[in-house]
């Protein structure tokens, strides 16, 4: 009897992440698809450290752009699937530091002035941000979904957007 083959995706990870990655600077016009594809697999796979980042005159702004297009997607995929009250927002900062280590802040803005939040404090050294391969990728960005959609949960103290399968008017 044949052996049945195991399932191609990793338990654990609900997307591939270098697709949504890609169709995320696609859709926000940043780049058109090829040069998306292009930009994602010289800056997040190869050797450590990437010269991509270390090699420009403006390595501050390159490396500040890279983290905003690898973390915000996380953030839009969060916030898609929890409902977030009207008037309030979800911001990706960044503190760059070419010698150490980036800090990437994921802030939520509640409605009518409340007291903002802190959803997730991550330290990366931004030219040591490569993978092996894209499954590596795709567990680390799934890790980092996971954290910031707990605690966009927790910020807003709601239940995860429901499904409607069908309304009665």
């Amino acid at each position: 009897m044949a052996k049945k083959t195991a399932s191609l995706k990793k338990p654990g990870v609900t997307r591939n992440w270098i697709a949504y990655l890609c169709e995320a600077l696609v859709t926000s016009g940043a780049m058109p698809t090829w040069e998306a594809a292009t930009y994602l697999t010289e800056h997040l796979f190869g050797e450590s450290p990437n010269p991509k980042l270390l090699g420009t005159s403006n390595a501050h702004e390159v490396t500040a752009q890279f983290l905003h297009r690898v973390y915000h997607p996380f953030v839009e995929a969060a916030s898609r699937d929890v409902t977030l009250p009207h008037g309030a927002m979800v911001h990706v900062f960044t503190d760059i530091s070419l010698t150490g280590k980036s800090a990437v802040l994921v802030v939520y803005f509640p409605e009518n002035g409340q007291p903002h939040q802190l959803l997730m404090l991550d330290a990366a050294k931004a030219w040591d941000l490569v993978f092996q391969d894209s499954d590596a990728f795709n567990r680390w960005a799934e890790d980092r979904y996971r954290l910031l959609k707990s605690a966009l949960i927790t910020a807003i103290g709601k239940p995860l957007r429901q499904p409607v399968l069908a309304e009665i008017s």
